[in-house]
């Protein structure tokens, strides 16, 4: 596992020893970034259920101004942050989703990007989703991953399904505002 692209380019991301943590597929996150644009200059990301980081420090190293890690538990992002020289932009949350989510909602913080990975398991796409919504900029992308037995909706409130991806037993969803005019359409492409 490795930094796909960026400043921190090859470099290498320590990964899980047991297989607690499934970390994004290198391929999955080229593609990823690649429907989401290659550089993220002074965007601000979100990674729920971070595992080892990598979302996050990939968007780092394209340019994001801070990444916040949300996880039970962040060591090894702590690591990989420390290992690319990412640690004054990258802010750890060790606690549950959910209540990072309310947390972060209460401190008025918002983000372009959200990225969520959790055990496949666990089925929360919609449920995460919903709480990320008051969490996106308007215009911002929430990038969903989740296996292909998970039932995932078009729409999350006023968030849409805009594009998605399979990658084996891994789906990639996208998804944007609505327009706030009532008509249905999506405030942007991915």
């Amino acid at each position: 596992m490795r930094i796909v692209a960026g400043s921190a380019r090859g470099r290498p991301l320590k990964g899980p020893r047991g297989s607690e943590v499934r970390p994004t597929a290198d391929r999955v996150r080229e593609s990823i970034f690649n429907i989401l644009g290659q550089w993220l200059d002074g965007q601000r990301v979100l990674d729920l259920h971070a595992g080892t980081g990598a979302l996050g420090l990939e968007a780092v190293s394209r340019g994001a101004a801070e990444a916040a890690l949300v996880d039970l538990d962040v060591s090894l992002c702590q690591e990989n942050a420390r290992a690319l020289g990412f640690e004054p932009r990258v802010k750890l949350m060790r606690m549950p989703v959910e209540r990072a989510l309310k947390q972060l909602q209460r401190e008025g913080r918002r983000f372009d990007v959200i990225f969520s990975d959790p055990p496949y398991a666990a089925q929360v796409t919609a449920r995460t989703l919903a709480g990320a919504e008051p969490l996106l900029e308007p215009g911002g992308t929430c990038v969903m991953e989740h296996d292909k037995r998970e039932d995932v909706p078009e729409v999350v409130g006023r968030l849409r399904r805009v594009d998605a991806r399979a990658f084996g037993d891994t789906r990639v969803a996208f998804f944007r505002f609505l327009d706030p005019a009532g008509d249905g359409k999506d405030t942007g492409s991915p």
